[in-house]
């Protein structure tokens, strides 16, 4: 996994920078209702908006996962309680009868039922 991970995030991170040298050039942020403007690298711009729809969008998949997450909680205790009880029942069933001896029975062709 880590293999795969440094496969993925080195041509990224090389990308991220060729992109930021070769933008390098300003450009001016205007806020329209503030008084007041801003020069800010392109790449810089365009990477913050690149982070901010990531983060947005991670915001909405959890949002949209809570259902999901939800269900798995409510599953999750009652695996548990079935489990609790099944231990439950089983030790009551061992208290209640002592362990038998299995029948041995005839097989046909045979007089008696024990083995040789």
């Amino acid at each position: 996994m880590r293999l795969i991970s440094w496969i993925i995030m080195v041509p990224v991170a090389l990308a991220v920078i060729v992109f930021s040298v070769n933008n390098r050039g300003s450009v001016t942020i205007d806020t329209w209702p503030a008084p007041f403007s801003v020069d800010v690298p392109v790449f810089a711009v365009v990477l913050v908006s690149i982070l901010g729809g990531m983060i947005v969008g991670a915001i909405i998949a959890w949002f949209s996962g809570g259902r999901t997450r939800s269900r798995a909680r409510m599953n999750a205790r009652r695996a548990k309680s079935a489990e609790t009880e099944a231990a439950a029942l089983r030790e009551q069933a061992s208290e209640a009868e002592p362990a038998q001896e299995p029948a041995q029975l005839a097989l046909p062709g045979r007089k008696d039922a024990s083995p040789q």
